[in-house]
């Protein structure tokens, strides 16, 4: 990584504009602070990438946030062809200028690990196929769900007249993150591997903060009448749920499948909120909370119908739930809190 770093900083100089790809879900923890003195002097715009999987109530504030800091902010998803489409306008807005006196620009997209980039690039080479004359043929950037895909600078020539290059970029972070807290939104989000810190302790961190924050108990209403309407539901319109399911997996997904899914949803949900609701303690209580959250392991054993005799249970119950989570399954849920008015930003 500090060799990649040191590469983005050379390209960044020569640079006329920076887009700073950031998951939406943690718009604060997913900056590289080590970048931010640079990129602070560039043109630049924040693309808050995943907004599906980020709520959207909470978006605003934090584009209000951004923009009272004069920093451009756009929530994207990299893998909608209208969301890149306002992207791409607001870039050719803000290099407008340089268009007409500079025969060549350059476009750098940079981030941290797994907050998209690449699959924003592919995305930038569909559109600019069919916007812009393109003299060659294009590669398309490797994409991948975990960090570590891209592991080299590779430039792709997007338009000419002027000549406009959008160059890719590897995911750097910071050599040593101090803020413990921030390290875990990072690995909940996927931008740190699983391994480094371990998944049992990634699921503990997010049923704290589902915790403290009351989260389960917003979804009474929904497991209270998720379960009479769901396979209606499936049977009214199933083949859009279907194809929804299936372009997050390689292999065909039947109405089972989706069934199965999304009971598994339900009872989980219903298993959070029902042992938070018989919760006696106090939350703010590190004590208590952690009796709550090894309560809330073993119900979710038998809510995920894991072997209560397996060696292993915990993480297998880990590796589950956090894959609800990241699928967007569970819900939208923004990480970071907004900061105060008075607080700073990269």
């Amino acid at each position: 990584m500090a060799a990649a770093t040191r590469a983005i900083r050379q390209r960044l100089k020569l640079s006329d504009l920076v887009i700073e790809v950031r998951d939406a879900r943690i718009p604060l923890s997913s900056a590289n602070e080590d970048l931010q003195p640079m990129l602070s002097g560039k043109r630049r715009v924040i693309a808050l990438n995943k907004e599906d999987l980020a709520n959207r109530n909470l978006m605003h504030s934090w584009i209000s946030y951004f923009n009272s800091r004069k920093q451009e902010c756009l929530p994207i998803n990299a893998h909608s062809r209208s969301s890149v489409h306002k992207l791409l306008d607001l870039v050719e807005f803000k290099l407008k200028e340089l268009m007409t006196r500079e025969p060549t620009l350059l476009v750098m997209v940079v981030g941290v690990p797994n907050v998209g980039k690449s699959a924003l690039i592919n995305s930038i080479h569909q559109i600019a196929l069919s916007r812009f004359p393109v003299q060659e043929k294009m590669k398309k950037a490797r994409v991948g769900p975990l960090p570590g895909v891209t592991q080299d600078i590779a430039g792709f020539k997007i338009a000419h007249r002027p000549s406009v290059y959008v160059l890719d970029s590897p995911g750097v972070l910071v050599p040593s993150i101090p803020d413990i807290e921030g390290g875990l939104k990072l690995t909940l989000a996927g931008s740190v591997k699983d391994s480094v810190v371990g998944e049992e302790r990634i699921a503990q961190y997010l049923l704290a903060v589902l915790n403290t924050r009351g989260t389960p108990l917003q979804w009474k209403h929904l497991v209270d009448g998720e379960t009479k309407g769901l396979h209606h539901e499936l049977e009214k319109k199933p083949e859009s749920i279907i194809k929804d399911l299936q372009n997050k997996r390689k292999k065909p997904m039947n109405k089972s499948n989706v069934y199965r899914v999304q009971d598994m949803v339900s009872e989980v949900q219903r298993t959070l909120c029902n042992t938070l609701s018989e919760f006696s303690g106090s939350l703010e209580d590190e004590s208590d909370l952690e009796i709550l959250i090894d309560h809330q392991f073993e119900a979710l054993q038998k809510a995920l119908k894991i072997p209560h005799k397996a060696s292993e249970a915990r993480i297998m119950v880990s590796k589950k739930f956090l894959t609800l989570f990241r699928t967007g399954k569970l819900g939208p849920v923004i990480l970071d809190d907004v900061p105060d008015a008075s607080d700073s930003v990269s």
